[in-house]
């Protein structure tokens, strides 16, 4: 039954069953105490139904009335222009003097005099100046839907540090996945100096950026299904960034929705690297593409189960639109988002002004916080803070964290013990939790029953009241006559 589902287990992509956002991904519904469950398939961006409503089970037969009605759907869906449409616009618009340079911000784009009219009860920004142009994370909306997009960019701070740091670790060419402050950090350097020789090529789903970008600085691309939109011409471009010509290295540096499936963004990734171990000259294959892996701290144990080679850095990496992930904070408020690498993290120097040391025993830069356990014989600390080492649980624990003798584990002090008793709050046995509770799905039918009743009942009295001052008119209307006849 779909009322006991507890989990979902990504299982692969389907290149036939197309929502807007490119093929769907397969996924499991596995209920309590059972091994499987059914297989379907839904969005591969998009975890709420609202913004995606594909869904299809595995092993359904779809209708061609269906089928043409889903194709009817995709296309609507798809943006206004092309690619190639919106680089003719962009070059259109920079001929524009400034004073008709106009940016509609309830459309998110570019206008040009011809589309005013049709603009005209939109707001809008006027005079867009180059470097605005050259900044399109800062006219642009950042779509902060957590369940779909999740766009929060880069601080300058972090932003600046990544950029410096690729520099000093001598790249010259920057996969940006899903990094667009990035991208255009590089791109507007590029621009005003003759002796920065970095490029970077922008992979994003957001196609708003497409207005700012040529076909050679920027694809169409949902990392969680490793889909070009523009197909095998965007596939080819991305394919001769990476590849190294004059000793120009590659990086790629991503940093995906925290809500993203961390199975789908591997497959993704692993494929990227395929693509770049197939530029590569013979012998260069068994070699992973340098990669920065932007995600929070607690994702570890997920990354290294699909990228072993990997470690964590401990610079904290901020952002601008994020109401917490900030630079500056102290104890449990400090951002969470750290950088996963397989470079050498002897190679990753961190910012001293900023309290990083380096530890000469775990060959790392690490946190002013984060303390070497000679128990452990490493630098243990994830969140910034300096952790504590339990003898019983043979690792070292949060600050805030107690050994608890009933669990047999660490966890806060005001936990709830995972080995009491306690069972389900509506039947009160052990083995399920109350949303899955078969009682409470009894009860429910039998209220939803009850409820159906009660709603069938007023009806009934009032049909049954309506009837009773039917007949009660009735008899005064004829009383009244025989009154009036007795008169006459």
């Amino acid at each position: 039954m779909l009322s006991l589902i507890v989990k979902m287990l990504f299982l692969g992509f389907s290149s036939c069953r197309l929502c807007p956002l490119g093929p769907a991904l397969l996924f499991v519904k596995a209920g309590q105490g059972s091994e499987g469950g059914r297989r379907f398939y839904a969005c591969s961006a998009c975890r709420d139904r609202k913004d995606c409503n594909f869904f299809q089970w595995e092993d359904e037969k779809v209708s061609e009335t269906r089928l043409a009605a889903r194709e009817e759907y995709n296309r609507n869906h798809q943006p206004p222009f092309t690619h190639w449409q919106n680089v003719e616009r962009y070059k259109n618009f920079v001929l524009l003097p400034l004073s008709k340079r106009r940016f509609c911000q309830e459309c998110q784009q570019l206008l040009l005099p011809a589309e005013w009219e049709k603009h005209s009860d939109h707001q809008f920004l006027c005079a867009i100046s180059a470097a605005q142009l050259r900044s399109p994370s800062q006219l642009l909306y950042p779509l902060e839907n957590k369940k779909t997009n999740a766009q929060y960019l880069f601080a300058d701070r972090s932003c600046q540090f990544l950029l410096d740091l690729i520099i000093g670790l001598g790249f010259r060419r920057v996969l940006s996945v899903g990094t667009p402050r990035l991208h255009e950090m590089i791109q507007s350097k590029a621009s005003q100096g003759e002796d920065f020789r970095v490029r970077s090529l922008l992979l994003d789903i957001d196609f708003r950026y497409s207005q700012f970008y040529t076909e050679d600085e920027f694809c169409h691309y949902n990392m969680f299904n490793h889909y070009f939109f523009g197909g095998e011409a965007a596939r080819e471009t991305c394919r001769k960034f990476l590849y190294q010509d004059n000793d120009e290295r590659v990086i790629m540096v991503t940093d995906p929705p925290f809500g993203g499936l961390v199975e789908a963004l591997a497959s993704s990734f692993k494929k990227l690297m395929a693509m770049w171990n197939e530029t590569e000259e013979e012998g260069h294959n068994s070699q992973e593409m340098p990669m920065f892996w932007i995600f929070p701290y607690f994702f570890e144990s997920r990354i290294l189960e699909f990228f072993p080679s990997f470690s964590m850095m401990d610079y904290q990496v901020d952002y601008d639109n994020h109401a917490l992930y900030k630079h500056g904070k102290t104890g449990r408020r400090q951002s969470p988002v750290r950088i996963f690498t397989n470079l050498t993290p002897s190679m990753i120097v961190l910012p001293v002004e900023e309290g990083y040391r380096f530890c000469a025993i775990c060959q790392r830069y690490i946190s002013s916080g984060n303390q070497h356990c000679e128990i452990c014989d490493s630098c243990t600390s994830k969140d910034g803070r300096r952790w504590k080492h339990c003898v019983l649980c043979k690792k070292c624990v949060k600050p805030s964290w107690f050994h608890c003798n009933n669990c047999n584990c660490c966890a806060l002090q005001n936990h709830t013990c995972e080995k009491t008793d306690a069972g389900c709050f509506v039947c009160g046995k052990a083995g399920h939790k109350r949303s899955t509770c078969p009682s409470l799905f009894h009860t429910r039918t039998a209220c939803q029953a009850d409820k159906k009743q009660r709603q069938k009942t007023p009806k009934r009295v009032k049909m049954a009241f309506s009837e009773r001052s039917a007949m009660k008119h009735a008899l005064f209307f004829r009383k009244k006559v025989k009154k009036k006849k007795k008169k006459m």
